[in-house]
């Protein structure tokens, strides 16, 4: 196997970090200007629209819209790199302390869907692909394609309807019961998680019975995906002459399934499951409000809403950061995972 020096490694490592600071630096400069040329004007949404005109122009110095674009640009950079993202004018806190308290929940959220659609559609897509043009194979085929085409609202709203309104079997929308609001002391942010450690059952059945059905259908628009995505890996795995020369030895179908064909997959899986997840938290906005989720969707849509700008690009920033962070730890899997790269 080659060996790099370690001056090549950190070559390549310095290259990486400056395509994220690069990446991360369009993102800011996007989302800034786009947050700055909308027609909504952030002294009037703190104001009113009635406002005096000699506080509207106090406040529009204050806040250093009376100043250029690029002036103003370098000094939203100067507090970013303070890690100060503003103030909201929705719940008056800090944008980084609204984060801290909405991100979590997405997270939780997108996590228990990512597992959903991990554990059930790796193994139907292997399936699929085994039992080619079997009546299993055309089941997971159509179960795929009506995940794909259902949108999430109208999934969101045929669930509730369904096994909240008919069947009485999810509990409605929300983290938790309104009685237990409040009761378990935040570690982690995650509230099942909290609850387990304050060593309160009934908080975390009744916040893990709120998780269920907005997961299920997060994991079922994700699950579909991963399932064709298996299915078409596999099939392609499955004709390779090693798997032929495997059968040939006489070695087990379980491995040389799951061993040799699916072992040769994981490497492009990899990169689709974290692609997924990386998805998941940013698709989660519509989930969050059908079921009135208070996660960085929600925060997201009520900032958009109200005008709350310094939220928006906040929660934008988080997002798209998060989403490079998933890319980039994809790639390293890739190059852990298989050697050759």
């Amino acid at each position: 196997m080659q060996r790099h020096s370690p001056a090549r490694t950190l070559a390549r490592l310095g290259a990486t970090v400056s395509s994220l600071a690069i990446t991360l630096f369009g993102l800011v400069l996007v989302t800034f200007f786009i947050g700055r040329v909308i027609p909504i004007d952030p002294v009037l949404t703190i104001l009113g629209d009635h406002a005096r005109p000699e506080l509207v122009e106090r406040m529009r110095i204050e806040l250093g819209l009376d100043k250029p674009l690029p002036v103003q640009f370098w000094i939203y950079l100067t507090h970013l790199f303070r890690g100060d993202l503003g103030r909201s004018v929705m719940t008056s806190n800090l944008v980084v302390d609204d984060i801290k308290l909405y991100f979590p929940a997405t997270v939780e959220l997108g996590t228990t869907a990512m597992i959903f659609a991990t554990l059930i559609g790796i193994p139907l897509g292997v399936l699929s692909a085994v039992r080619r043009n079997s009546r299993l194979d055309q089941f997971v085929r159509v179960f795929s394609i009506v995940g794909h085409s259902i949108p999430i609202p109208v999934l969101g709203l045929i669930s509730l309807l369904v096994f909240y309104a008919w069947l009485g079997w999810a509990p409605g929308t929300g983290r938790v019961g309104v009685a237990y609001v409040g009761m378990t002391p935040t570690v982690t942010g995650f509230l099942t998680v909290d609850a387990l450690i304050a060593g309160d059952a009934d908080v975390f059945w009744d916040a893990l019975s709120h998780l269920m059905l907005p997961a299920a259908v997060l994991a079922y628009f994700s699950m579909a995906y991963i399932s064709r995505m298996t299915r078409a890996f596999m099939i392609d795995a499955l004709a390779g002459e090693y798997v032929i020369t495997a059968r040939a030895k006489g070695l087990s179908p379980a491995r040389v399934i799951w061993r040799h064909a699916f072992g040769n997959i994981a490497v492009r899986l990899a990169t689709v499951l974290a692609l997924t997840y990386a998805g998941l938290l940013e698709g989660a906005v519509v989930t969050e409000m059908i079921f009135s989720w208070p996660g960085i969707g929600q925060y997201l849509t009520v900032s958009l809403l109200n005008a709350d700008m310094n939220a928006v690009i906040g929660a934008t920033l988080l997002v798209g950061f998060v989403y490079m962070v998933l890319n980039l730890l994809a790639d390293v899997a890739y190059r852990v995972l298989d050697p050759r790269v």
